[in-house]
């Protein structure tokens, strides 16, 4: 199987023509980030009004982090001195990580190959993620098998314009 750095991308993806598509290297800001559970019902794991930014080089290098739009502000305002539930709420309503990414065009599957992340346990792993991009809009999603109960995690950035 062969990878190409998405700043070389060889092949546009589904809905899109390869000179619509020269890369995705830039700056993208987070549109949307929902999960669809096995029965179909739509949830927010980051809230109605996520943030998040994503940034890719010409080489692959990439970071992302994503927040829940509503995260509460520690009442202490210490970081070292907060609450558990301040700390449950500070983890759990963020994801951020950082490494290399790939595109296999063919598949449509981009690759993210982890160097830090916020979960330590996404660290020295490889994450496989179905991909479309059209119109400025790129959506990827985590596959049922890593929810274990049939949830899929959809998240979609936009082009930020220079």
């Amino acid at each position: 199987m062969k990878h190409c750095v998405i700043a070389l991308l060889c092949v546009a993806s589904a809905g899109a023509r390869a000179d619509d598509l020269a890369t995705l290297q830039g700056t993208w800001t987070l549109d949307a980030a929902y999960e669809v559970h096995a029965d179909g019902t739509r949830t927010t794991i980051f809230g109605d009004h996520p943030k998040g930014l994503m940034m890719v080089d010409r080489q692959g290098d990439y970071n992302l982090q994503i927040f829940k739009g509503d995260r509460p502000r520690f009442a202490g305002g210490d970081k070292a001195k907060a609450t558990p539930d301040e700390y449950r709420a500070a983890v759990l309503g963020s994801s951020t990580h950082f490494g290399k990414v790939a595109i296999d065009p063919m598949r449509h599957q981009l690759t993210f190959s982890i160097e830090g992340a916020s979960f330590p346990n996404w660290e020295g792993k490889a994450q496989v993620r179905d991909f479309t991009y059209e119109h400025d809009l790129l959506s990827y999603a985590v596959p049922a098998s890593a929810s274990g109960d049939g949830t899929i995690a959809y998240s979609v950035w936009r082009r930020a314009k220079p």
